[in-house]
């Protein structure tokens, strides 16, 4: 994945709490899964309007986390940006990017990532085909997927 900050039209605040600090001062690399958990769940409710997570769900299939720039409780501004760079049958995935503001408010890129999410039905517990109407609002909101 190559980051360009226009790619991201969606950027959602993070907290940089201090248990997630670990002993070198900076966040421990399990927080970033978190964060981009957390940006998950914000840009799903923001690029779909039909989506409920009381009724639809996805497993996360495959995730990964390139690390670039440490994180501490100084940066300024922290953010991730997520945006579903591909829509599959069944799966889609997601590109994160976790970035801050720094000196001269140039953007700093911490890290980056994607995860591949496949639709289940969680009765039955087995894959299924992304709705019409999700890949539709999804199409919607990111021009040119």
């Amino acid at each position: 994945m190559n980051f360009n900050s226009s790619d991201f039209r969606f950027y959602h605040p993070l907290e940089i709490r201090w248990n997630d600090i670990d002993a070198l001062g900076h966040v421990n690399n399990v927080m970033y899964i978190d964060y981009f958990q957390i940006g998950r769940g914000y840009y799903m409710a923001e690029a779909s309007q039909t989506w409920d997570w009381l009724k639809h769900m996805f497993v996360i299939a495959n995730i990964s986390c390139n690390y670039i720039k440490e994180i501490n409780l100084k940066v300024s501004h922290p953010r991730i940006g997520v945006r579903i760079s591909k829509l599959g049958s069944k799966s889609f995935e997601i590109e994160y990017a976790i970035v801050s503001e720094g000196n001269n408010r140039e953007l700093v890129l911490h890290a980056i990532g994607t995860s591949t999410q496949v639709m289940i039905d969680v009765k039955e517990k087995k894959s299924i085909e992304l709705p019409s109407w999700l890949r539709e609002e999804i199409q919607g909101y990111e021009p040119g997927l």
